[in-house]
Formats: C-alpha cells, structure tokens, sequence
C-alpha cells in the first residue's frame, strides 16, 4: 500500500492561506490535515466549521480533519458538512467511543481514532475492525513545532502487528515531529500516512520536501 502525505495547515502563513492551499494543489500531497482544537481537551485554540469550510473550497485535497476536542459527537455531522472526508476523535475524549464511529461512518466520513503520547495501543485493541484509521500523537497534543517522541516507533510496530493479527484494512497515521529525519523508519516500523507540519510549510522550497517524502521507500515498502 502506497505511503499517503498530509500536510498539517496549522503550521501555514494564515495570512497567505490561499496562497498556502494553492502550493498544496501543485503538490504531491494526498491530503490536508486539519487540526481543530477548542481549549479545552488541548491547551491551544485553533478554528471552527466556517475556516474548514473554506478550506474545502480552497484545497483540491481531501481534507483529513483531526478533532483534539471535548465532546466531539455534538459537531461530526458539522464537520462532515464543511467538507471533513476523514474525521477523527481522541480515545481519551470519547466514552462510548463505538458510538461516536459510528456516527462518523454514518456521515460518510472515514473515521479515525486518535492516541496520546501516553495511551497504550493495547487500549484500543476491541476497535481495530471499526476504524478506518489510527492517529498516533507523537507529540503532546495543542501546539505544531514540537519534537518528535521517539517512544512512538515501538507503539507503531506494535499497533501494526495488532492490526495484521485481525487482517484489517485500518491505516496507521503519525502526527507530530514528523519529517525527512525519521519518515522512513516511520514507514518501515508500519505507518501509511505521515502528517507534517512544519517540516513542509516551514521548508524553503515545501513542494521538494513533500515530493521526497512522498518517494520514500516506494521500491521496498510491502503492501
């Protein structure tokens, strides 16, 4: 299975957003990852429906929406309006976590299963055939620009060894750290979408490094 790029648009020049997404059209990115945060389950503030919104008019790219909130299930069917093709919520942040996938399939999103620094894969091992993809923070959540937690390599093969044992089809994303200094290992330990934020929108030519990344590995990576 060929590796998937998302660049992450908190770290974008909000001031040049449209010059930003049209950079990201031109790319080899596949998505766009887009990091809600409301203040409360992460300690940053970041944007709501009507910005995702024109995000979507403005990018070509699916939009790969990560919800670092409380209470997610109130605002799914918002997101997935505002054009949100994958949305993703925070184990931590939900109780009846199958529920909230559910409504996330039933909007017709992928939905996806955010994880903590700090949380175990081991607590997600019930859910591996009722999500489309796996979110593993590599950073502590709330702000770009953090480094890499290396600890995240051994969650990685271990959620993937999980993830092969019932046959799934479920993906691994990263998010957090995430650049041409650690994608390959990244890859090889089991990973298939690789969010960066800085190390793109922060680079002096981001189309070079998007292409790299996105070439990484494609002649030995084992679908």
């Amino acid at each position: 299975m060929e590796h998937l790029i998302a660049p992450s648009v908190l770290a974008a020049d909000f001031g040049n957003l449209k010059n930003d997404l049209s950079m990201i059209n031109l790319s080899n990115a596949d998505w766009l990852h887009v990091d809600i945060m409301d203040g409360r389950f992460v300690p940053n503030i970041s944007f709501g429906m009507a910005i995702v919104k024109r995000m979507n008019e403005l990018c070509e790219k699916p939009l790969d929406v990560h919800l670092m909130i409380v209470e997610p299930e109130k605002y799914i069917e918002e997101f997935r309006a505002a054009g949100a093709d994958v949305i993703t919520v925070h184990y931590e942040a939900c109780p009846h976590i199958h529920r909230t996938l559910q409504q996330i399939k039933a909007s017709g999103a992928k939905a996806g299963i955010a994880l903590n620094p700090g949380t175990p894969v081991s607590a997600v091992s019930d859910l591996i055939e009722d999500a489309d993809l796996f979110c593993l923070m590599s950073v502590n959540p709330g702000f770009g620009g953090q480094k890499f937690i290396y600890q995240t390599l051994p969650k990685v093969r271990q959620l993937k060894s999980m993830i092969d044992e019932k046959n799934s089809q479920t993906v691994i994303e990263i998010d957090g750290g995430v650049g041409l200094q650690n994608a390959e290992e990244l890859l090889k330990a089991g990973a298939r979408v690789l969010v960066a934020g800085s190390a793109v929108f922060k680079a002096e030519d981001p189309l070079d490094v998007i292409s790299r990344m996105k070439s990484i590995g494609k002649d030995t990576l084992i679908a």
